[in-house]
């Protein structure tokens, strides 16, 4: 399961977060062609009259542009800049979170500072950063503009400002004697301590790094002598303690090679996780954001005493896969039942279980589900090595669906529409909740009408977010894809304007654009676990996801 920050319904937060990491899929810079274009030519105009390099904010956010960027630069330590584009949606959540951010920050350091800038007016800045989705979020330290940091916290004002003042200020606490390192230890849940002979040394380093990443916990570090003797160690050590599960866990540093600040992130992420969550509005950021690449779900409801047992033999299975697949209970009659649709479920089906991969969103099901601690470690281990095959969601085919102007594609008849090799057929993949799908809805049934009595032209659409297919992954919508008439199963992206129009003239041209030559790639045969979209490997994030 994958993140965000102030939430929507948590519908539309698992389209976000099992469609890739916390916001981790930003909008293409592609995502509202029209729009950008209309904003950007109308900013460009305003733009010619800025010759001031005058700091203006709003909402206690800097407001910048390439004539003040280099003044904020010079004026701000530590300056956190989001590129974003007036129409994106995430960067219109993300908005008010940056606000509330900016607000405590400004008000604790004068040194620290948010500032934005328009990456669709200010397109020297956006070129000169490398700015390809939105919002994107960059760190400026001490003035210098050209090794900018890559943020990596959670896209909410808490998290912001965590992640901030973690690198503001001292990211480790220097524990000197027993009395202090077990006052640091007891007074949280989780703290981390690094246990180095050289507090200067390579290894020390990396722990600092991993430090200023891991911004939920405690970090205390100490050289001293007592502590090593006190806490059983002779080399250098990070010990994560915790107030659950085994309580402790160290990570001993290898002499020859040394401590890798990035694997130590990760290890200390997953091991700050309980061995199996439990699904909530606490807890959704850590599942999200833990980057274990699978998920183990069972879903039950809590109110019932039978299900609840359930939950010890889950637990048995969870300790042979920590880090690889993470294990989580989803509470059916709770905070779980806003996710139940995302996997086709209803209250009435628990207790079930489902396993899921975060890169592609499959899902996994057992054939008749079995809850022992043996069957669940049994059926995770063989998803993992290719075994089983993805449970693909399908609604049923509504009536006369192939008899309107824009033929109706649900998974079960996705292949035989879509792959016909005597149509060229047209499909756009949507959800319910889009805004930019529900705006070019008008010119789409123009377009079936438009083409209804062609023999050889076909044009559909499929609600993506509750039909899946094996060999295509929809990662952004509306995503349009064109599948040519003859042999080959053969596939074209579409990319350019939404409108009836330009629509016609690809159709018309046989699936490309003068201007704009779309890539043809071939999917594959039914198999599972491939997937060829585009050259990337997958399709652009676009819109409002």
């Amino acid at each position: 399961m994958r993140g965000s920050g102030a939430r929507l319904l948590w519908l539309l937060v698992l389209s976000l977060a099992w469609l890739g990491p916390a916001w981790g899929d930003s909008e293409g810079l592609e995502g509202k062609e029209e729009d950008g274009e209309v904003v950007a030519e109308e900013e460009e105009d305003e733009d010619d009259d800025v010759i001031s390099d005058e700091l203006v904010e709003e909402d206690s956010v800097l407001v910048l542009h390439e004539h003040n960027f280099a003044r904020a630069l010079s004026e701000f330590s530590l300056l956190l800049v989001e590129f974003y584009a007036p129409w994106c949606g995430h960067c219109q959540r993300l908005a008010p979170e940056f606000a509330q951010a900016a607000a405590r920050l400004r008000n604790g350091s004068e040194a620290v500072r948010l500032g934005k800038v328009d990456a669709t007016a200010q397109t020297g800045l956006s070129t000169e950063f490398g700015i390809h989705a939105y919002p994107t979020l960059k760190l400026f330290r001490d003035g210098n503009r050209t090794h900018p940091l890559a943020y990596s916290g959670r896209m909410d004002a808490e998290g912001i400002v965590r992640w901030m003042q973690r690198r503001a200020g001292p990211s480790t606490t220097l524990l000197q004697d027993t009395d202090t390192a077990a006052a640091f230890i007891n007074a949280q849940d989780i703290v981390v301590v690094g246990f180095f002979k050289d507090l200067q040394g390579e290894a020390a380093q990396a722990f600092y790094e991993a430090a200023g990443e891991v911004v939920d916990v405690a970090f205390g570090v100490t050289k001293a002598d007592e502590l090593f003797e006190a806490y059983g160690l002779s080399v250098d050590t990070v010990c994560l303690f915790k107030k659950f599960d085994e309580g402790r866990t160290d990570f001993p540093v290898d002499p020859a090679q040394g401590l890798n600040a990035a694997e130590l992130t990760r290890l200390l992420r997953v091991h700050s996780l309980e061995l199996v969550m439990e699904f909530s509005n606490e807890t959704s950021s850590h599942i999200f954001g833990a980057n274990i690449p699978h998920h183990m779900l069972l879903f039950l409801n809590k109110t019932v005493e039978e299900q609840l047992a359930l939950r010890d033999d889950f637990r048995k299975a969870a300790s042979n896969f920590r880090g690889k697949v993470l294990f989580v209970v989803v509470d059916v009659d709770g905070y779980g039942a806003t996710v139940l649709s995302f996997f086709g479920l209803t209250p009435a089906d628990a207790p079930t279980l489902r396993f899921i991969k975060m890169e592609n969103n499959r899902k996994y099901q057992m054939a008749e589900d079995a809850f022992s601690a043996t069957a669940v470690r049994d059926f995770v281990q063989a998803v993992l090595d290719g075994k089983v095959k993805p449970h693909l969601l399908s609604q049923t085919p509504p009536e006369a669906w192939d008899t309107r102007p824009v033929k109706v594609l649900v998974g079960k008849t996705f292949e035989q529409v879509a792959f016909d090799e005597t149509k060229n057929v047209f499909v756009k993949f949507y959800a319910p909740w889009c805004s930019h799908c529900k705006e070019m809805a008008a010119a789409w049934e123009e377009l079936g009408e438009r083409y209804k009595d062609h023999e050889d032209i076909v044009i559909a659409e499929m609600d993506a977010t509750a039909n899946e297919l094996e060999n295509l992954t929809i990662r952004g919508y509306p995503t349009l894809h064109y599948f040519p008439a003859g042999p080959g199963r053969k596939m074209i992206e579409y990319r350019s304007t939404r409108d009836v129009e330009t629509f016609s003239k690809f159709l018309e041209n046989g699936g490309t654009l003068p201007e704009e030559p779309p890539v043809v790639t071939k999917t594959p045969e039914n198999s599972t676990g491939t997937e060829e979209l585009s050259p990337s490997g997958t399709a652009e994030a676009r819109d409002e996801l």
